[in-house]
Parts: C-alpha cells; sequence; structure tokens
C-alpha cells in the first residue's frame, strides 16, 4: 500500500525540482507556501486543470497553505497563450467576471479556508518604466529565447511580440511577491517556473521548488485538452455530457485518466492494466468505472447513476434521449432547412461549423447520414450531431 508521500510525490507527477529537498521540508513539518497562478483570460475549469488541483489539495491536507494568483494585470495587458498567439487585451470588468467564475470551480476541488487570493495588480497595478527597466535587466534574450515555443517561432521566423517575451519573468516576479516555497504547473510550464526560481535567487530569497504534473490528453486523443481545441470536459459540463464525453476518450487514455483524475488505489489500477493487457475484460466496463469516479467528483452518486442510464439507453442501445432540443415548423406540409435547424436548435455554433461536420460525415437525419448542406428536413424529424447532440423537428 502506498504512502501518502509517495502518492503525492509518484502519481501522476511528471518532475519535481528538488524533489530530496522538498521532502525534507516536509519531513520537518515547515508549513509551505503554495503557489498557483490563472490566467483569468478564460472563465472555465476542464479536466486538464483539475490534475494540478488534486495536487494542491494533497498538499493542503497536509497542512500546507496555497496562494492563488489571479493574473488580472497581465490579461489586461494581453498574454501570449503558449500556442504561438498573442492574446488580446481584456477589460477590468471581464477580468473580474472570468476570475469569479473561474474561482467557483476552483474551490470545487481546493480547501478555500486553506487559501489566499492575491491579485496581481496588487503589485504590477505600481509599476512603473523603472521598475520595468530593473525586472528586465535581470535576464539575457538569450535566456527568453531558450524556451521552446519561443525558439520554435524563431525559427519558422514567425513574430514573438517584446511583452511575450516579459511573461515569464512577470510571472517569475509574482513569486517574489508571495515568497513561494512550490509553484506547481504542468511540465509545460518548466521553463517559466524555472525563471521565478532564479528570480528569487537573484532577490535575496530562497529559491522556489517546482512541482510538474503530466498534461492530460484530450478527448480528440493526441492533444493536451485545451477548451480552444475543443477536446475538453469541463469541471461544470452537466452529468450526462461529462459521462458521454469520459466514455468518448479512446482505450488506451483510461488508465491516465484513472492516475490522473481519480483517487482509486495503485492495487486496483493494477488489476486493471492486467486486466486489458491481457483482454480479460471488455475496456468499455473499465471506462464506466472511470467515468462514474469523475462525474460522481463534480456532481453526486445519485445524478452519476441517471448519466450510466443515459449513456446506456442512448448510445449503446441506439434510442434517442427522451429529452431533446425542439425546432418549431408552422405546419406538418412545412419543410426547414437542415442548416439553420442544427443552429438555431444551438446544436452547433455558427454554419460554417454545420458545413464542417456534414463534409465529415458527422450528421445524421433519421438514422441516415447527411452530406448535402441544403438538405431539408420537416416534421417529425430527428436530427443528431456528432455522438451526444440532438434535435427533433415538430409542427406547431
Amino acid at each position: 500500500m502506498e504512502t501518502t508521500m509517495e502518492r503525492i510525490f509518484k502519481r501522476g507527477v511528471a518532475e519535481v525540482i528538488v524533489e530530496e529537498e522538498l521532502r525534507q521540508m516536509m519531513e520537518d513539518g515547515k508549513p509551505l507556501r503554495l503557489k498557483e497562478g490563472f490566467d483569468p483570460s478564460r472563465p472555465d475549469i476542464h479536466l486538464g486543470h483539475v490534475v494540478t488541483l488534486r495536487k494542491l489539495k494533497q498538499f493542503q491536507e497536509l497542512g500546507h497553505k496555497v496562494i492563488l494568483i489571479v493574473g488580472d494585470w497581465t490579461a489586461q495587458i494581453g498574454d501570449p497563450s503558449g500556442e504561438s498567439q498573442k492574446r488580446s487585451m481584456m477589460t477590468a470588468e471581464e477580468v473580474k467576471a472570468n476570475a469569479d467564475t473561474y474561482m467557483r470551480q476552483f474551490f470545487k476541488i481546493v480547501d478555500p479556508e486553506k487559501t489566499e487570493v492575491r491579485w496581481q495588480s496588487d503589485w504590477f497595478g505600481k509599476f512603473d518604466l523603472a521598475d520595468v527597466i530593473k525586472l528586465t535587466s535581470r535576464f539575457t534574450v538569450a535566456q527568453m529565447m531558450a524556451r521552446e515555443d519561443f525558439s520554435a517561432r524563431q525559427a519558422t521566423n514567425q513574430p514573438i511580440a517584446v511583452t511575450e517575451l516579459l511573461y515569464p519573468l512577470l510571472q517569475a516576479y509574482d513569486s517574489v511577491m508571495i515568497e513561494s516555497d512550490v509553484e506547481f504547473g504542468g511540465i509545460d510550464q518548466k521553463f517559466n517556473c524555472l525563471v521565478g526560481r532564479e528570480l528569487q535567487r537573484m532577490m535575496g530569497q530562497t529559491p522556489q521548488h517546482v512541482f510538474f504534473t503530466h498534461l492530460l490528453v484530450g478527448t480528440d486523443g493526441q492533444m493536451k485538452m485545451s477548451k480552444s481545441l475543443s477536446n475538453d470536459i469541463a469541471v461544470e459540463d452537466p452529468p450526462n455530457e461529462m459521462y458521454g464525453k469520459i466514455m468518448s476518450i479512446s482505450d488506451d487514455l483510461v488508465m491516465d485518466y484513472f492516475e490522473l483524475l481519480t483517487d482509486v488505489d495503485e492495487d486496483e489500477l493494477a488489476e486493471f492494466r492486467q486486466a486489458l493487457e491481457g483482454d480479460s475484460v471488455n475496456p468499455m466496463e473499465i471506462k464506466k468505472r472511470l467515468a462514474r469516479e469523475i462525474v460522481t467528483e463534480f456532481h453526486n452518486e445519485g445524478v452519476t447513476k441517471e448519466a450510466e442510464s443515459h449513456f446506456s439507453r442512448v448510445f449503446q442501445e441506439q434510442n434517442i434521449p427522451e429529452e431533446i432540443p425542439i425546432f418549431t415548423i408552422r405546419s406538418p406540409e412545412e419543410s426547414a432547412d437542415l442548416i439553420n435547424v442544427v443552429v438555431e436548435s444551438g446544436l452547433v455554433e455558427s454554419r460554417g461549423e454545420a458545413k464542417r461536420l456534414l463534409r465529415q460525415n458527422a450528421v445524421e437525419v433519421d438514422g441516415t447520414t447527411v452530406t448535402d448542406a441544403g438538405a431539408k428536413v420537416g416534421n417529425g424529424s430527428v436530427i443528431k450531431v456528432g455522438k451526444r447532440r440532438w434535435a427533433r423537428v415538430v409542427a406547431k
């Protein structure tokens, strides 16, 4: 049976810098200040974020304190996305609204009683040009270009804004201002976190340790989970949708999801792995267990059972859901444009997306795949988009 310390340091962990020193600090009983920052340019938390948040909760259970930094100042000036793009500026009101939504979801996982919330503008709001120059003088352009994203873009002659070069320094300065003991993040944040260690050392503080978790692959089975890639499972997804998305992941991701997102113990996970490798169990049965664990975490056991029944009825038995959006036409003789129906029923966000899904054979009308963008539907037609979106056409 694994110990609490081993579970913290091994399960879902990509790297810890410096592990031996951090273990010793914890064994000595030193209360640690755990740095977690978030960019309020988006309001939603998905399961990819939850991987790190679960680690924070484990540390809290041992008596340590989370310092949650709201990146309101950098969000207002525009941040790099980490995806070779620049983010647009946001108003203070937009930032505040996103931050409120984010924190409501954040505290579904992390204990609010053991968390201190700090707003980045508390220190950067007082920065002047002299402060910026002092901060930038501590690092060279060559050091910043060592970041993988920057070097890759430079090699292909893609633009890099000066503000993007500043961002790692600003994140590092956050560590100085809260006197961080440990910074948490996905392994893709390694460069920025190490800059924080270096800046703390330069400014006379003990360099923070850094705790990197593995990245969660999204429902597409290829890329890191991201709302912008539409491969995410949101913390506030309704139970049926959350359950269905989890069931849609590829079989080879099931054990990663168990390890990163659940508390199922290692002995049982070893049994699952052995059963899957030996083909002694239908992967869907283990995937159902995964879906139950995760949906129950964010909802409750009762609605999880309802979601499982819904999934079996709709997707395994190929039945139409009992409650689906209705598109109303004026009379039984009238017809409607298929694209208008799927857009106005909320199955897709735009006509462009509807046309793309038609081209990808992802739209069915009454059980038949339709690819014609000019197709019509009439009274009683049942439309299915993808695996989980439905609508019915009904005459008044």
